[in-house]
């Protein structure tokens, strides 16, 4: 346990990424426990395990998708339309920021990619006019985290291969608990406009609504088409990540011609640059989360919650708790992967519904990328805005608060996560 556990966190401190860190561990774990001379085969066999999961294909088209749609012009035509939609309302380009956001996350499924490609946008946007950077830079880090929480979604896609729970239902949970989210971020913002008087857009004519539909309809028909095919059955979440990125390429190259064909193998070569690191962590995590199954923590820990919590309310805050410090030190893949084998179990044994608990799950973990020192998406901003890093970090802490308010809503309230994946499935 001592070099599993104890070993991992001294090699993650050193810069070394988390998949050789695992690696590193379970390799050791074995020459302790076999001898220098260990069938060497398990650690193929076990990594090869790990990705060797049809469900896994989701996470590649998913990623290519979001690329697409940060080349080929669909960002700044939602941009544009949540501009007319919500413009006018206290907060202004904040709430567009959100919304933009909202719709974004039903096409893309990682909140890097929303900050790093519609965040480029919407702080250019919110700084030409006049919105601070403070601001700008904390409502596009807090508004990405709706990415992974509304379907698609490639968090919940990794929890429901590591936790064997349906991804299907996991999709359909995370849309009222990212409007929630939403709302939440929204009135956050609508008192912050009330202080400061920040600028709003006069409101729109029905004509001009009109126009912004036509001209977004296409876009907007992105997360129709890969919710409503979940939900009715037309194909499962995995066909539904290839959807997205046909329907992406489509948009971009044939309809609004913005994406030369040229310049898909660029595409093509971004997708794999994300999608090899993920790979070679749910490989690593597989031995390391196997190896803890046989070493017993999980059981360790099973032995440890009671001690902090009796009731099912309980045990999930203390895990939140948890959650929020590990998210400070890890990013949400590893965190997942590494975690569902300590976590699940116990939680399964609780009673707890496995939907309800992954979706809590990946929102603490979202809420870990606004938190330094690791915090992905605080780098992000920091190269967008050109402002020192505590700088940004000082200005998104406050849009926590309505974070962590959506998080302990959908805790305390499991049904707003599961009626509707019960309802459809």
């Amino acid at each position: 346990m001592v070099i599993l556990v104890g070993l991992l966190v001294p090699l993650m401190l050193t810069g070394l990424p988390i998949a050789y860190c695992m690696g590193a561990c379970s390799i050791l774990y074995l020459f302790y426990t076999q001898g220098f001379f260990f069938n060497y085969q398990i650690v193929a066999q076990r990594m090869l395990y790990g990705i060797n999961n049809f469900t896994l294909i989701a996470v590649p088209f998913f990623i290519f998708a979001a690329q697409l749609m940060n080349t080929g012009g669909i960002t700044r035509r939602l941009f544009r339309f949540a501009n007319i939609l919500v413009g006018h309302l206290p907060g202004g380009l904040g709430q567009v920021n959100i919304i933009a956001s909202v719709i974004f996350a039903g096409m893309s499924g990682a909140a890097v990619s929303d900050a790093a490609g519609l965040g480029t946008i919407e702080m250019e946007a919110m700084l030409g006019a006049g919105y601070d950077v403070d601001f700008s830079a904390a409502i596009t880090g807090a508004s990405s985290t709706i990415g992974p929480i509304i379907p698609p979604s490639i968090p919940l896609v990794l929890y429901g291969v590591s936790a064997q729970a349906s991804v299907g239902a996991l999709l359909l949970a995370g849309i009222v608990p990212g409007l929630l989210m939403a709302i939440c971020l929204m009135i956050m913002v609508a008192l912050y406009a009330k202080k400061r008087n920040y600028p709003r857009a006069p409101r729109p004519t029905l004509k001009e609504v009109a126009k912004g539909f036509v001209d977004a309809l296409p876009v907007l028909m992105t997360p129709i088409i890969i919710i409503g095919g979940i939900y009715w059955g037309w194909f499962t979440p995995t066909e539904a990540s290839v959807v997205a990125a046909a329907y992406a390429l489509v948009l971009s190259v044939f309809l609004y011609r913005e994406l030369p064909l040229a310049d898909i193998p660029r595409v093509v070569a971004e997708t794999v640059q994300q999608t090899v690191p993920i790979a070679l962590i749910c490989a690593a995590a597989s031995i390391y989360g196997w190896l803890m199954l046989r070493s017993g923590i999980p059981m360790y820990f099973a032995d440890l919650i009671p001690h902090l919590a009796q009731t099912q309310l309980g045990t999930l805050f203390v895990i939140i708790i948890f959650l929020l410090f590990v998210g400070m030190f890890m990013e949400p893949v590893s965190a997942i992967l590494i975690l569902c084998p300590i976590l699940v179990p116990y939680v399964k044994s609780m009673g707890i519904d496995l939907v309800h608990f992954g979706l809590i799950m990946v929102l603490t973990l979202m809420i870990g990328l606004l938190t330094p020192p690791v915090g992905m998406v605080l780098y992000v901003l920091q190269g967008i805005a050109n402002v020192p890093f505590d700088r940004v970090v000082k200005a998104t802490l406050p849009f926590l608060v309505p974070l962590l308010i959506a998080l302990c809503i959908i805790t305390v309230f499991p049904g707003l996560v599961t009626w509707l994946p019960r309802l459809a499935m």
